[in-house]
């Protein structure tokens, strides 16, 4: 096996500062592809060297997602990409587009594209876009590979006359774009190389950059703490647990947000043991954490004005003579019991505690992200979240998010119709419901644990790996939730809470 410190565990984002990305009038000398936006209709710019007519020719409609590669004589290699119709476009539709672009000239290191203008898109947000796609296509994870056969982006420039909005736009998606690079990179390290340890270093490696303020709980704190659901999970592994407390706290901060991921840094289902298949993608089932670390590394530099309080919480569920068995009774920060009826459905063990500590701080709202149930996964697919709340205002915050980032998600019902599925004769709660609505009953179990506070949840399951290629999303692990996290803190407002600190109903 590779010695654990020689592997750089997070290569894309170390790769990714040295790329350059600039505003620019005209094409420059180095870039050796161009991207031209072409709509479905309309004029056909002239950079493209054929007409319409050729166009359709050879298959390509404008249709977003379309490229065609158009060699030139001289000069660059021109890709016609597809836009669609101007008045639908978007900057999801414009992110997808960008995204075709930059594998369409993958064998190509000196990227240059020129900016399409649509009524309703800001100058700023269409160069965010563009940043966002190529950066996210062009990922590869690499750490563990002796040659490289991909070109690695050298250079992007964007053709705009609006510069300085327009580099507004990038800046901004160049910190949005490398915070995704880092929970991907997370995710998609190896479990034995990503432990929570390793998981707590790279927090602290991130601390003074992006001004945050890193804690780090070993097993007497957190004994200490009576977080007995994280310490229950990791009684069966020989990787000692960790909890992480981010805190990023602006002067003048015009809110509290707190976030907490779930960290299950491998997950074999402990004694209640995965099926092989259900195992591959198991050590990304930290990507929750990853989520809200890389999250919270990228609010200094997006000038952030709400304080975030971030908790990771990292263990793995393993299988040994001293794993949690099946009617074991765990005790909680919060003092409620949990009698175990599957150690599979660790995932809210461990954000019991996590979110019982934040509701402590009593903050304006918490939000956690985990990659929690198959119910969910089933529900909705490989390529949207399940989201439910305790409070409608901050769930539309969330699903707002959502839409922005086209990190696609969808409302699930609290439904306390199916609350006394997880009761317990023994304890308080028992930590499993039936299997049809598991996706609920996991989120009515996390809601025990939030109290009063607003509260919303975020369950990752599906998107959190990709199977192949697709607009943004890069085979592997996606960092889904990372640019949702950030949006939502950009533009969290305190839900409205009625007198004595109590939500309102």
């Amino acid at each position: 096996m590779t010695n654990k410190s020689e592997i750089n565990l997070t290569p894309s984002i170390t790769a990714s500062r040295g790329v350059v990305i600039d505003v620019a009038k005209a094409i420059p000398s180095r870039s050796t592809a161009i991207g031209i936006p072409v709509g479905e209709n309309g004029a056909v710019p002239k950079e493209i060297g054929v007409d319409r007519a050729k166009l359709n020719a050879a298959g390509f409609e404008g249709k977003v997602g379309q490229t065609l590669a158009i060699p030139q004589p001289d000069g660059p290699v021109v890709i016609a990409v597809g836009v669609g119709t101007p008045k639908s476009l978007d900057a999801a539709k414009l992110r997808d587009a960008s995204a075709a672009f930059a594998r369409a000239a993958k064998k190509h290191g000196g990227l240059a594209r020129t900016l399409t203008r649509a009524a309703g898109l800001r100058a700023q947000d269409a160069g965010q876009a563009v940043v966002e796609g190529v950066l996210l296509a062009r990922y590869r994870y690499h750490a563990f590979k002796n040659t490289e056969s991909d070109v690695p982006l050298a250079a992007l420039i964007l053709i705009d006359d609006r510069m300085q909005e327009v580099k507004k736009g990038v800046d901004r998606g160049r910190a949005t774009a490398t915070a995704v690079q880092l929970a991907r990179d997370l995710a998609n390290a190896p479990s034995t190389h990503m432990t929570a340890t390793r998981m707590a270093k790279v927090a602290q490696s991130f601390a003074n950059a992006s001004r945050l303020k890193v804690e780090v709980f070993d097993q007497k704190k957190l004994l200490e703490m009576g977080c007995g659901g994280l310490l229950g999970v990791n009684a069966g592994s020989k990787e000692p647990a960790r909890m992480i407390r981010l805190r990023y706290q602006p002067k003048g901060a015009t809110g509290h947000l707190a976030l907490v991921g779930k960290g299950i840094m491998y997950d074999s289902g402990g004694i209640s043991l995965k099926t092989t298949h259900a195992m591959l993608a198991m050590k990304m089932d930290m990507s929750g954490a990853a989520a809200v670390l890389s999250a919270m590394t990228a609010l200094n530099a997006l000038g952030c004005k709400t304080a975030v309080t971030g908790y990771m919480m990292c263990t793995d569920n393993m299988p040994s003579g001293t794993a949690l068995r099946l009617g074991d009774v765990l005790k909680t920060r919060n003092g409620k019991t949990i009698e175990i009826r599957n150690t599979d459905a660790e995932g809210r063990l461990i954000l019991a505690d996590g979110l019982a500590l934040a509701a402590e701080e009593d903050p304006d709202a918490i939000v956690d992200i985990a990659t929690l149930t198959g119910a969910c996964m089933r529900a909705l697919g490989t390529e949207m979240a399940g989201v439910m709340g305790n409070d409608q205002e901050f769930t539309d915050q969330v699903l707002h998010a959502s839409a922005s980032t086209d990190e696609p998600t969808w409302q699930l019902p609290l439904d306390k119709r199916y609350r006394s599925q997880i009761d317990s004769e023994i304890a308080d709660l028992n930590n499993i419901g039936a299997e049809n609505p598991g996706a609920i009953t996991a989120a009515l179990f996390l809601s025990e644990f939030v109290g009063d506070v607003p509260w919303a949840h975020i369950d990752i399951a599906g998107p959190m790996n990709a199977e192949t290629d697709a607009s943004w999303r890069s085979k592997g692990a996606t960092g889904f939730g990372t640019r949702l996290l950030i949006d939502l803190a950009l533009n969290f407002r305190r839900p409205v809470r009625a007198a004595g600190g109590k939500r309102a109903a």
